[in-house]
């Protein structure tokens, strides 16, 4: 069992950074793939990023390559989503979520895990 907390949400202006992160319990974390999804209103939850047990292995949308990079310290059981260059299109909640194989997918129905979410704004 898993339980993931986001934080690191916030209102910005267009061009800005912000820096997700999700703290997760337990002491298997390094033996999770973890993922970014997130889901703006009236829209369906869509992947971000997606990142393997050690961190040596990312995956990312083409919306955001480039942008946003996600890693992990599996010492501190969290894993982190920089988001730079920031556009209004890029606002929802954005979830972090967890699977136990070492493979990531882009479908969120194969992750086990999900936090509550955090929410991201970003005004132009």
């Amino acid at each position: 069992q898993v339980q993931l907390v986001e934080s690191g949400g916030g209102l910005v202006q267009a061009g800005d950074s912000l820096r997700l992160s999700c703290a997760a319990s337990g002491r298997t974390f390094s033996s999770y793939t973890m993922a970014w999804f997130r889901q703006a209103p009236g829209k369906e939850r869509e992947f971000v990023a997606h990142i393997s047990w050690s961190g040596d292995s990312t995956y990312y949308a083409d919306s955001v390559k480039g942008r946003f990079t996600i890693s992990r310290d599996n010492a501190k059981n969290t894993v982190y989503l920089q988001m730079n260059s920031l556009k209004p299109e890029d606002t929802a909640v954005y979830y972090c979520t967890a699977r136990r194989p070492n493979v990531g997918t882009t479908r969120a129905g194969s992750y086990d895990y999900w936090g509550q979410g955090t929410q991201v704004t970003v005004s132009s």
